[in-house]
């Protein structure tokens, strides 16, 4: 990785675009500490840092803008949830198949709906995050006209700051070194990295029974890492042959290739989804809190099943788990069409050794897709509930949300390494007329 850096640093063309990017990174880290008017600070972080809800979560991506409640509060979220329902409208509705099937020009129109439907949500989560405020008192004024005047510009505030750091995104990717939304990511949560370190250390400084424990958690996360490199890199590789065909006193086909399946082909998809489905309850406490003494059925069972979905609960990981496998079996069955592979093997006369073509085809397919999604959903729930057990162990440590994290770097970092190989290789080449 580094030497692909070392090398990339070299190219003058690829250093322009590092620097670039390392620019918009500044400018949204910038950004993330410009506070946003009439908010108290001090109550938001409460709120936020009780963790179990899905503000919790957001402030994560955010890189802790939104428990400060600054400008990118909000961040990419409104755009990665916008992607998502873009993404499975695709399949449901013609129109949008059709577009994604028209190349280039269908891409850049199911862009432009995607900022739509992401300013659209920008607008919805900017009025309820507003709303969540001034029910626990962060607002600043919440009645009369300067009620009004600061829903307004509060609102409006974290709806620009959320349209801003998409257009950042996009000059990643149009003058940068690309995956600009990944990176914007990237960086908020990484720039958490330094003080959930420093609180460790000021743990073990303040118990001393942490001392041989946090090294450990450290050397623990350093092999998740390891472990995550090694699944995201891992394919299963289908065998696939070509016959052999003359066209004149041409011969074409007959040689032998592969279908790459990756064991991780869902990257964090599956996971963003279970914990915005496990959040719900959480965040609905927001609005709705449990009562000290819950009176009568009904109170008693809504907080039971607050308890039931909370962090500080063992069947929350279990429910957790549950739900990023089946996930991840959705989002593969959306990604790959056996049937489909299968009918293009057969008109490009290439088949799978020792399978007939048409349906044996598809289902020995399916089989190997079935086995493969399983196997990385396992993985993708050891990553995300491992630490939520670690964090119930040892709540000090707060690393609920730690393997969730770690995924989403280490796949920015591999992408992002596999982008600049990719350039590299382009200006490095020698062509056809040398």
């Amino acid at each position: 990785m580094f030497t692909t850096f070392r090398n990339a640093w070299k190219v003058p063309e690829l250093r322009k675009k590092i620097l670039y990017t390392l620019l918009i990174i500044l400018i949204f880290r910038i950004g993330c500490h410009i506070p946003v008017p009439f908010l108290d600070t001090t109550v938001l972080s409460s709120m936020i840092s009780d963790g179990g809800n899905f503000l919790s979560y957001m402030d994560i991506l955010s890189g802790g803008a939104l428990s400060k409640g600054t400008l990118f509060a909000l961040a990419i979220q409104p755009y990665i949830n916008a992607s998502i329902i873009v993404q499975l409208l695709t399949y449901a509705l013609p129109p949008l198949e059709n577009l994604q099937k028209e190349g280039e020009e269908g891409r850049k129109k199911l862009n432009t709906i995607t900022m739509f439907v992401s300013l659209a949500i920008s607008l919805v989560m900017s009025y309820a995050y507003y709303v969540t405020q001034r029910n626990n008192g962060a607002v600043k004024y919440t009645s009369g006209a300067s009620g009004v005047f600061a829903a307004f510009v509060i609102v409006a505030a974290f709806t620009a700051g959320s349209c801003v750091v998409v257009w950042l995104g996009n000059r990643i990717n149009e003058k940068g070194i690309g995956n600009g939304i990944s990176m914007i990511l990237f960086a908020g949560i990484v720039s958490r990295g330094p003080s959930s370190v420093l609180a460790m250390f000021e743990l073990v400084k303040s118990d001393k029974k942490y001392i041989l424990i946090v090294p450990v958690v450290l050397i623990v996360f350093v092999l998740m890492i390891g472990f995550i490199v090694f699944m995201n890199e891992s394919e299963r590789r289908i065998p696939i042959q070509y016959a052999k065909r003359v066209v004149g006193r041409k011969q074409y086909g007959g040689q032998n290739t592969h279908i790459p399946i990756k064991v991780a082909m869902s990257g964090v998809m599956p996971i963003i989804f279970a914990m915005a489905i496990m959040s719900l309850p959480a965040t609905l406490e927001m609005f709705i809190p449990v009562k000290a003494d819950p009176v009568g059925f009904w109170q008693k069972f809504y907080a039971g099943f607050v308890h039931f979905f909370s962090y500080q609960s063992g069947w929350y990981a279990v429910l957790y788990f549950i739900l990023i496998i089946a996930f991840n079996y959705f989002y593969v069955a959306m990604q790959y069409n056996p049937i489909e592979i299968a009918n293009n093997l057969r008109q490009n006369n290439g088949g799978i050794p020792g399978i007939r073509p048409g349906k044996p085809t598809s289902d020995y397919i399916q089989r190997v897709l079935s086995k493969i999604t399983l196997i990385g959903a396992v993985f993708l729930g050891v990553i995300a509930i491992f630490p939520i057990f670690t964090n119930l162990a040892m709540p000090q440590l707060n690393i609920a949300m730690g393997g969730t994290s770690i995924l989403i770097i280490v796949s920015v970092v591999l992408e992002t390494v596999r982008t600049l190989e990719s350039q590299m290789m382009m200006r490095h080449h020698k062509g056809f007329l040398e």
